[in-house]
C-alpha cells in the first residue's frame, strides 16, 4: 500500500482533498493531507515560499514516510517540486495536478504573462499582502456542482503573498524525478510550455482528465483511481 502526501493549491486547505483521501484510505493507503502555513490561520505576514517547502518536508520526515507519492495541485506544484528534491530518498513519484512547476530562481508569478502579473500585484495590494479568496463566479464552467462551488467560495482563505513572489530554490532538477503530470482539459487543452518541455524527460508521463481545475472536487473517483495506480 502507498503513502500519499496531498498538498492543496493557493487559498485552499487540506479539506479540499477530503473526498480523494477517503477513497485512497478505503483502498488501504496511508494519506496525509497538508494545510500549508498561513492558510486557515490568519497569520500570513512572514510566511514565504520556503516555509511551504519546509511544511511538506516536515510531513514526510516527521511521519517517517517512505516510498511517498507526493501530490501538488495548482500553486503547490511550486513547493512540491522543491520538496521532492529534498526527500528524494523517500520518494516514489511526484504528481502535479494541473499545477505550476518550479524553475530555479523563478517565482510562481514569474510564469505569468505581464498583464496577469500586474493583476496579481493589484490583488496583493487589495489584500494587504495576501491573495484574497475568489467569489463563486471564479469557479463556474469547471465541472463543479453547486455544492462544490459553495465549498470553494466559503472555505478558501487568504493566501500569503510572499509565497507567490519569492523564487524557487531547486536542490535537484525536477526532470530527473519520476513524475506524473495530470492535465485537466477544461482548464486548457494543453499543458503550459514549461510543462511540455519537462514532459520530454523519460522520467515524466502525462495523464489527462476531462474535467476542470479542481478534479479533487469534480471527479474524486477518477483522480483517486489515477493516484492509486501510482503506488
Amino acid at each position: 500500500m502507498g503513502e500519499y502526501v496531498l498538498v492543496p493549491g493557493a487559498r485552499l486547505g487540506a479539506w479540499v482533498w477530503d473526498a480523494v483521501a477517503e477513497r485512497l484510505r478505503s483502498a488501504g493507503h496511508a494519506v496525509y493531507a497538508v494545510t500549508l502555513s498561513g492558510l486557515a490561520e490568519g497569520d500570513t505576514d512572514r510566511v514565504g515560499q520556503q516555509q511551504h517547502v519546509d511544511d511538506i518536508v516536515s510531513v514526510v520526515e516527521g511521519n517517517e514516510l517512505s516510498d511517498v507519492v507526493l501530490v501538488g495541485h495548482s500553486y503547490s506544484g511550486i513547493p512540491v517540486g522543491q520538496a521532492a528534491g529534498r526527500i528524494v530518498d523517500r520518494l516514489r513519484r511526484v504528481v502535479y495536478v494541473d499545477s505550476s512547476i518550479p524553475a530555479d530562481g523563478l517565482s510562481f508569478a514569474d510564469a505569468w504573462a505581464e498583464e496577469d502579473r500586474a493583476w496579481l500585484e493589484d490583488q496583493l495590494t487589495d489584500g494587504d499582502g495576501t491573495w484574497l479568496p475568489a467569489g463563486a463566479e471564479y469557479f463556474v464552467d469547471q465541472d463543479l456542482s453547486e455544492q462544490a462551488i459553495n465549498l470553494l467560495a466559503t472555505r478558501s482563505t487568504p493566501h500569503p503573498g510572499l509565497t507567490l513572489t519569492e523564487p524557487a530554490r531547486l536542490t535537484r532538477p525536477i526532470d530527473e524525478l519520476p513524475t506524473t503530470y495530470i492535465k485537466c482539459l477544461m482548464a486548457g487543452d494543453t499543458p503550459s510550455p514549461d510543462v511540455q518541455q519537462a514532459l520530454k524527460s523519460p522520467q515524466w508521463e502525462l495523464t489527462e482528465l476531462r474535467t476542470g481545475h479542481w478534479p479533487m472536487l469534480s471527479q474524486p473517483d477518477e483522480l483517486a483511481k489515477i493516484l492509486a495506480e501510482l503506488s
